[in-house]
């Protein structure tokens, strides 16, 4: 049976162990430029078998809270290549989550001070985050623009160009579509915020579209066996929700089969919350064995609450990979401390979200 320390290959990536530092936005990226902080953050977390790093922006209007990174500007990849070298230094791997916030944003966040955008014009019931004056403050998203069809191939182009700058220039070993947490691509997939009657609306096939072409273009662009996708079937994270996820995800995944993908990241229940949702049931094994049947040969990530006890079932049970998120905030050398055993740091959540070294790179390693 294999442990969260042994080796294992992801498409192209082959990785040191099986012990992923999950994305966690820490809103420390002026200008959408990663610090040099950035880089000793990541450096320090180097022992994990893949970093993905925070979610980064493809484009100005994927933007959806303050200081958060991009990808569309080259300041913001001279920053991401600082970080990388930092990381592939202390022998690492990373790759960078691709972000387009759709409808979860601020009219103060957007080009020209514009409306965000979405599959259809209803207002995210959920909050975002603008920092003034060093504080950061939460605020509720404004009221949303339905995307033209017109729009849809430029969306598309956008995550194309993202990608290869990422993997070209910046430095990454690949990259992570963003398709979770009721952010743009995963509103086109569910009912509760697509509301469209064209081509991008209404059946599975419809509503998946988008996410498809922007999976291929990606794919395209990095590589596929350097690309994987994060989705979160049931979590209720800013305000997503679909009327019947369970065949929506299965034909998702066994579109995602025929790409060759690295690997597939998949939230279970709540983000950062419950593993199980009594009003929202899900059967993870089916989602899986949907995606092995259609011939997906991409490894499998499980997220959500793990520690070291249920990370090793799940890979008894078949997964390839475990992401941990807010333990890493915490401990730079979780690795180390899961396989000793050793007590980990806890976590201040009052540095999660904006701020400087204190509460993100100050957190001491075993001696």
């Amino acid at each position: 049976m294999p442990t969260l320390f042994d080796p294992v290959r992801a498409g192209d990536l082959q990785l040191a162990n099986r012990i992923v530092m999950a994305p966690l936005t820490r809103n420390r990226s002026p200008r959408a430029v990663p610090q040099d902080i950035s880089a000793t953050y990541y450096a320090q977390r180097a022992s994990a078998g893949l970093l993905i790093t925070e979610a980064t922006a493809i484009s100005h209007q994927g933007q959806g809270y303050a200081d958060v990174p991009g990808l569309y500007a080259q300041d913001q990849l001279q920053g991401w290549k600082r970080v990388t070298d930092a990381v592939h230094a202390n022998g690492g791997k990373i790759v960078t989550q691709l972000w387009h916030v759709g409808r979860v944003s601020h009219n103060e966040l957007q080009p020209d001070g514009g409306a965000p955008v979405a599959p259809s014009a209803i207002v995210a019931k959920t909050k975002t985050v603008l920092i003034h004056d060093g504080v950061p403050t939460f605020v509720e998203t404004s009221m949303p623009r339905a995307l033209a069809l017109d729009e849809l191939p430029g969306i598309v182009d956008d995550y194309r160009r993202a990608a290869q700058a990422a993997v070209h220039q910046a430095g990454f070993d690949g990259v992570e579509i963003h398709g979770a947490n009721g952010y743009l691509l995963d509103q086109f997939l569910k009912t509760g915020s697509n509301q469209r009657s064209d081509a991008y609306g209404g059946s599975i096939e419809n509503r998946a579209r988008l996410l498809l072409e922007v999976t291929r273009a990606v794919a395209e662009a990095a590589g596929a066996g350097r690309t994987g996708i994060r989705l979160s079937p049931v979590t209720p994270a800013n305000d997503a929700s679909d009327a019947d996820p369970q065949p929506l995800f299965e034909y998702v995944l066994r579109q995602l089969a025929t790409l060759g993908l690295a690997y597939v990241h998949i939230i279970e229940g709540a983000t950062g919350g419950p593993r199980e949702i009594p009003e929202r049931p899900f059967d993870y094994a089916a989602l899986k064995a949907a995606y092995r049947d259609a011939g997906g040969q991409g490894a499998w990530m499980v997220n959500n609450g793990y520690d070291k006890v249920l990370a090793e079932k799940a890979l008894a049970e078949g997964a390839d990979l475990v992401a941990f998120g807010k333990p890493f905030i915490s401990n730079p050398d979780l690795v180390r401390r899961l396989r000793e055993d050793a007590p980990l740091n806890a976590w201040d959540k009052n540095t999660f979200y904006g701020g400087g070294a204190k509460g993100f790179i100050d957190y001491p390693a075993l001696a």
